[in-house]
């Protein structure tokens, strides 16, 4: 298994994370007080779920098309 296939692996549980974080903080009654009154998260709720998305998406990538093809000899 490549480097870039076990940066992918570190990258989705990192996402993961962040995204079940953020989702935890969605149910909090802060939270749900200030998305009823401002009709948004806070900023720290929005980062952490951009992070996850980001995180997820980049580690399947990552597996999917990185340290493939080209190999030394």
């Amino acid at each position: 298994m490549g480097i870039a296939r076990i940066i992918g692996f570190m990258l989705i549980v990192a996402g993961a994370f962040f995204l079940a974080s953020a989702y935890r903080a969605t149910g909090s009654l802060p939270e749900r007080a200030m998305e009823t009154f401002t009709g948004r998260y806070s900023e720290r709720t929005q980062r952490d779920l951009a992070l996850g998305a980001a995180g997820v998406v980049g580690g399947v990538l990552l597996i999917a098309f990185g340290g493939g093809g080209r190999r030394r000899r």
